[in-house]
């Protein structure tokens, strides 16, 4: 195993300090108002959300973000503009400054603050990894976080909780091939239930998780 893959492993991993354990998506509002009640409800919501919302955009962005050439504060002002609530941008741009920072800190390079997938594939883009690589382990580190959400909250027991995440191992990876070949002209969501659950999120008077 190379070093820059583990490199990434780290970057990407629970324990990297991004606060990712407090950020549920909108995962807890659907939880909390029973639409979502069992391992395959959130097998199901997790796959909408990874295919038609902020996985496959965020894939895209952060597979732009690698190349070599890349605008990173225009495609970070790109990501901001794309966020649909308050909540989802303070959850992708909370992580990405918390990310950048750490590995700021950890190389000594001058990272400034961006939402997630282009914080991402900044701080990445030096990495002799293939992008598709990098996208698959970022969707999975995504899923992975979202499944600890519900098996928390839900709740899930650990086994059921592990066969849901392992369930959409192949169509993280079929995402993370297909962000390659697209560009910015393919960005676009319809998962309009997981905007909506963020926005409810932000009115609901008890709760457990910041998004």
């Amino acid at each position: 195993m190379s070093h820059d893959l583990l490199t990434l492993v780290q970057w990407l991993s629970p324990a990297f300090p991004t606060g990712g354990f407090a950020y549920s998506h909108g995962l807890e509002a659907v939880i909390a108002n029973g639409q979502v009640t069992d391992a395959a409800g959130v097998q199901l919501w997790l796959a909408e959300v990874l295919e038609f919302g902020a996985g496959r955009q965020d894939a895209i962005l952060l597979i732009q973000a690698l190349q070599r050439d890349a605008d990173h504060p225009a495609l970070d002002m790109l990501a901001r503009a794309l966020q649909p609530s308050s909540e989802r941008l303070r959850e992708t741009l909370d992580q990405g400054t918390a990310f950048a920072r750490t590995v700021a800190g950890l190389t000594g390079r001058d990272l400034p603050p961006r939402c997630l997938p282009i914080a991402l594939g900044e701080a990445a883009a030096g990495l002799a990894l293939p992008k598709a690589q990098v996208a698959a382990l970022y969707l999975h580190a995504f899923a992975s976080n979202l499944t600890s959400v519900a098996m928390r909250f839900v709740p899930l027991g650990q086994a059921e909780g592990q066969q849901v995440l392992a369930a959409l191992h192949p169509l993280i990876d079929r995402l993370s091939q297909d962000a390659v070949l697209l560009s910015l002209d393919d960005l676009g969501t319809s998962a309009f239930g997981a905007d909506l659950s963020a926005m409810a999120h932000e009115t609901m008077e008890v709760r457990i998780f910041r998004t």
